[in-house]
C-alpha cells in the first residue's frame, strides 16, 4: 500500500461523510475524463486467453453476482437481498468481515447456504489496512484462515479492493475476488486487464483463481458518478460480446430495499433488479450464471493446464 493510502485510511475515521465523498466525486471527474479510452471499456481486456476453454454447456459469457457486507446496516439487509434475487432466479456469494462492527452468526450462513448462496471472507477488519506491511498482512492471515475454514469458504476479497496477488498466497484459498479489468477510481487503480478468471501460480506448484469484477461497483456508479444503469448494461454487453465473465459486486449497506427516500450513501434496490432484470430477458439461455467457487472450480479444472504460467507481476500492473 503507497504511503497516501496509509495516511488516509488513518485518518479516515475523523473526516466527515459528506467530505469524503465531495473529494471523491472532484477526483472520479477527473480521472473519468483522463481515462475514457480504459473506462468502463478496455477494448485490449476483451483478448480471449490462450488456451481458453469456452463456458459449460456451450455458453456464450458467464454471470457472477457478489456482495461485499461492509457493517450493520448490509447485514440487516442480507435476507432481503438474497430474497430479491431468489425470486429472480439468481443466486450470489455474500462476503462478510469477521471483526468488524458485526458478528455473522451461524443461522445466517445455514440460510444462506440452504439457499444455494455462497459465503467469502472480506478481510479480516474493514480498515484498510490489511496490506499496510508484510508483518501485519500475516499476522492477519493466521485469523483470516482460522474464519475460511470455520465457515467452510473458499473464497476471499479484500476490503477496499486492496490487493497484493502474491501475499495471497498466504490464504490458501481457491479463488480470490480482489482485483478488476479497469478501474480507476478504486484507490489502488491497477487493472489486471482481463475480463476471464486467470490462475495465479504459487510455489510448489499452488495457487488460486482470480476473479476480477468486470462491472463498476455500485457505490462509485450510483453515488460518486451519480450514473445510471445505462453503464452497467454497455459494459455487460461488450463483456458478453467476447464471451467474457460478466462480474458484478454490490453492496447491501447501500441498498434501499424501501419505498422510502434513498438516504444520501444509498441507492434505489430497483437498480440491481433492474439489471438482473436486463441480463435474464436480453440473454437468457445464453449465459452460464454461477457461483464465484463454482467458476474458480471450472477454471481450474479445465484451463489451468494451459494457463499455468500467469506472472503476478503482470496481474495487478498500474496500466495508468
Amino acid at each position: 500500500m503507497n504511503y497516501l493510502n496509509q495516511v488516509y485510511y488513518a485518518f479516515k475515521p475523523l473526516i466527515p461523510w459528506g467530505v469524503r465523498t465531495a473529494l471523491r466525486r472532484v477526483r472520479a471527474n477527473a480521472k473519468r475524463a483522463t481515462h475514457a479510452n480504459v473506462w468502463p471499456i478496455d477494448e485490449k481486456a476483451g483478448e480471449v486467453p490462450g488456451g481458453w476453454p469456452g463456458w459449460p454447456e456451450g455458453k456464450r459469457f458467464s454471470v457472477v453476482l457478489t456482495h461485499d457486507v461492509e457493517g450493520l446496516k448490509g447485514l440487516g439487509r442480507v435476507e432481503q437481498v438474497m430474497n430479491l434475487e431468489s425470486q429472480l432466479g439468481f443466486r450470489s456469494s455474500f462476503n462478510f468481515v469477521p471483526e468488524g462492527e458485526y458478528r455473522l452468526s451461524e443461522d445466517l450462513r445455514r440460510k444462506l447456504e440452504a439457499a444455494g448462496f455462497e459465503i467469502g471472507v472480506h478481510g479480516l477488519k474493514h480498515d484498510g489496512k490489511l496490506y499496510s506491511s508484510w508483518e501485519e498482512f500475516s499476522r492477519r492471515a493466521v485469523r483470516i484462515r482460522a474464519y475460511l475454514d470455520e465457515w467452510k469458504a473458499t473464497g476471499f476479497r479484500s476490503p477496499y479492493f486492496h490487493h497484493n496477488l502474491e501475499w495471497l498466497q498466504e490464504l490458501g484459498v481457491e479463488y480470490d475476488a480482489s482485483t478488476f479489468d479497469t478501474d480507476p477510481f478504486e484507490p489502488q487503480p491497477d487493472g489486471v486487464g482481463t475480463i476471464f478468471p486467470f490462475w495465479v501460480t504459487g510455489p510448489s506448484g499452488s495457487g488460486y483463481v482470480e476473479l476480477p469484477y468486470t462491472l463498476v461497483q455500485d457505490f462509485n456508479l450510483f453515488i460518486v458518478l451519480r450514473e445510471s444503469t445505462e453503464i452497467w448494461k454497455q459494459k455487460l454487453d461488450w463483456v458478453a460480446e467476447r464471451g467474457g465473465m460478466v462480474l458484478v459486486n454490490t453492496h447491501p449497506d447501500y441498498m434501499c430495499l424501501s419505498d422510502a427516500v434513498p438516504a444520501r450513501d444509498e441507492f434505489p434496490a430497483r437498480y440491481y433488479t433492474e439489471l438482473m432484470t436486463y441480463i435474464k430477458s436480453r440473454y437468457q439461455g445464453a449465459f452460464w450464471h454461477a457461483l464465484p467457487r463454482e467458476v474458480a472450480r471450472f477454471y481450474r479444472s479445465e484451463a489451468v493446464p494451459a494457463n499455468a504460467g500467469r506472472d503476478v507481476s503482470e496481474a495487478g500492473r498500474n496500466r495508468w
